[in-house]
């Protein structure tokens, strides 16, 4: 073996679910570039040979070990069955080749033996392809080729991932200026990136059909200042945007009917990022589409038949693959909306959160995930007034198109079913769980959650604790009262803010992340204490003993948590349980202040789902450029590295 290089050569069985995520690194000019040629030298059929040009070198792996390594680079010149199905001609043909990729390595390690490795890497390779092509060349790639050797392999992995077999070379290779014959023909696969790639070709009369939402509205230099200041990028880096979310939304092809609901659909996330004062429906319509836009915009938030659960399948798959990891956290968040008026789906007098008091609005139930990579909303459910599922509320929840099998169910019922459909999905893998304090609070809820992960669960400030195991017993008779005859704590448990005002308990400075102007730092103090169960007439009785971990930022808020992990956790562990709650109210705050996330006006069910979806499809769009503009960042993706 290479001296300096070493591999781990233990064979690795089952199935790719097993081993996720998976660490995929660009290599090139770096110290793991040696490591990849050595790989594809020893063990690829082809070995290894000096690509020159455009290229990209992709390593793969699981827990630091190596088990795979791809490579994109420039297209072959000449290729009949490839140049047939595009239908360019040569001068075509030379303008347009610069936008097709060629897979010319693929070598997954001969004793990884991971079933359907091969066919996800390809999938999961060539959707982040689409963005660091353009980054490191300034060329979107349309198409990927690639040459399957028959007499060797079958090319079934190429299949499963979706490309298309277009047929056999002629048998020739390039040797200087001219042609060899070597006989050796080749199976050509093509993988289509961009389902508009003949709009790109010189001269190319397209069939008459409805065409997508144009590039040069996405490319309309009107992004909001405070997202672009928010993530860093550069004027410069500006003329590149419209291009990049041209590819982002494209991943979302399929889940329209017709081109309508592309358009509406890609005008209104376009809108969600732009310096539009208000992004609700009219406003965004009128923006991009005129009067004549605003009714169908109307009509797709209310009845489209875009398939919203496909979209959301979709945009959770992209959030996973950019920021999941083994030891990340699932978040239970509540956020209200206030809203005028009573014919808004869900609306009713309530406790406001964001208000702090109780007041018109609707109440959103949202799970989120945060990890070290990165924070994301997973799921949005409005919640539904039990007065909502009475005869008089009949005519307004079919007006507000609510579904007949929708009943009624607590935020905390909603929470829990929408945590277990997570959790089922595999797409989140969480060592935590963490929530707000309206469901911190639910002992319930908190005993309801999994075994198999801790919770670090906001709480109020009054919520009641032991510092010691109380005594137990039954209190003596004092004066004419009844007499006790229940056992309860014969001493009173205190506040949470009474600990934190104790100041025989010191505080401990730490820093909870590298934010863009500096480090967020926070004082903490951490102890262990036992749960006060009430059982009534205001007397206790000592229930588990947990973790209470309190913060105080510098603006002076100070926030209450109680953990059920282990007395002997490591500090670092809490400390980092404490630094992925944070994220997720970042996430809010960006989404209200920056997306519209609030400014919605429709009053539909369907609307108000495909609003909050939007919503998020647009935050993640937000942190990919994070992401690969390596601005304010503390992921892998500041390193070149992703995981999926």
């Amino acid at each position: 073996m290479k001296k300096g290089i070493y591999l781990d050569i233990r064979p690795l069985t089952g199935t790719v679910g097993e081993y996720l995520p998976l660490t995929v690194s660009i290599v090139n000019k770096s110290e793991l570039e040696p490591l990849w040629d050595y790989m594809v030298g020893k063990y690829h059929y082809l070995g290894y040979e000096k690509m020159i040009g455009p290229r990209i070198k992709y390593l793969v792996t699981y827990k630091g070990t190596p088990i795979a390594a791809l490579s994109y680079n420039r297209a072959a010149l000449k290729v009949g069955v490839r140049d047939k199905f595009i239908g360019y001609d040569e001068d075509g043909k030379r303008i347009f080749l610069k936008h097709i990729v060629n897979n010319n390595r693929f070598l997954i390690l001969p004793w990884i033996k991971i079933k359907n490795l091969a066919s996800y890497l390809l999938s999961q390779t060539l959707k982040r392809l689409k963005i660091d092509w353009v980054k490191m060349y300034g060329t979107r790639p349309l198409l990927v080729e690639t040459f399957v050797d028959h007499s060797k392999y079958s090319g079934t992995c190429y299949k499963a991932a979706n490309w298309i077999y277009l047929g056999e070379t002629k048998g020739f290779s390039k040797e200087g200026n001219t042609f060899v014959y070597h006989g050796n023909k080749k199976a050509v696969y093509l993988y289509i990136l961009n389902r508009n790639y003949k709009s790109f070709i010189p001269c190319h009369q397209p069939h008459k059909k409805r065409e997508r939402v144009p590039n040069m509205m996405l490319n309309i230099p009107d992004w909001s200042p405070t997202i672009l200041e928010d993530v860093g990028i550069t004027v410069e880096e500006v003329q590149n945007l419209g291009s990049m979310l041209d590819d982002y939304l494209s991943i979302y092809d399929e889940c329209y009917t017709h081109v309508g609901q592309r358009k509406n659909c890609e005008g209104f996330v376009k809108g969600l990022l732009s310096n539009i004062d208000r992004k609700s429906i009219e406003p965004i319509a009128l923006e991009y589409f005129g009067e004549k836009g605003v009714r169908p915009m109307q009509i797709f938030f209310k009845s489209s038949l875009m398939d919203d659960e496909k979209m959301l399948e979709i945009y959770q798959v992209r959030l996973s693959s950019d920021i999941a990891e083994p030891d990340g956290m699932l978040n239970v968040d509540g956020s209200d909306f206030p809203k005028k008026g009573k014919a808004s789906v869900g609306v009713q007098r309530q406790y406001c959160g964001i208000l702090g008091k109780r007041e018109n609005c609707q109440a959103g139930v949202f799970i989120g995930y945060s990890s070290s990579k990165g924070y994301g909303l997973v799921d949005r459910r409005l919640y539904m007034p039990e007065k909502w599922f009475t005869e008089e509320y009949q005519k307004l929840r079919e007006e507000s198109c609510v579904p007949e099998d929708i009943q009624f169910k607590t935020k905390v019922d909603i929470a829990s079913d929408m945590l277990k459909s997570t959790i089922a999905s595999g797409k989140f893998p969480a060592k935590w769980i963490g929530c707000d304090s309206f469901f911190g609070r639910d002992k319930e809820f908190l005993a309801s959650l999994p075994e198999n992960y801790y919770y670090f669960a906001d709480v109020p400030e009054n919520l009641k604790v032991f510092i010691q195991m109380p005594v137990i017993g039954v209190p003596e008779k004092n004066g004419r009262g009844k007499r006790f005859t229940k056992e309860r704590a014969l001493t009173d448990p205190i506040p949470v803010s009474s600990i934190a005002n104790d100041t025989s308990i010191p505080w401990q400075r730490i820093i909870l992340a590298e934010g863009s102007k500096g480090p967020i730092v926070a004082d903490v103090k951490i102890l262990r204490v036992i749960d006060a169960e009430d059982i009534g007439g205001k007397t206790y009785l000592p229930g588990k003993e947990q973790w209470l971990y309190i913060r105080r930022y510098t603006d002076g808020k100070t926030k209450f948590s109680l953990c059920n992990a282990p007395e002997d956790i490591p500090m670092e562990e809490l400390h980092k349980a404490a630094t992925m709650r944070w994220p997720i109210e970042q996430c809010f705050e960006e989404c209200k202040s920056y997306l519209g996330m609030g400014d919605y006006e429709a009053r539909s069910w369907p609307a108000w789902h495909k609003h909050m979806l939007l919503v998020m499809v647009a935050h993640l769009f937000i942190t990919e450029l994070r992401f690969y503009f390596k601005k304010n960042s503390g992921s892998n993706h500041a390193t070149g590295q992703t995981s999926y």
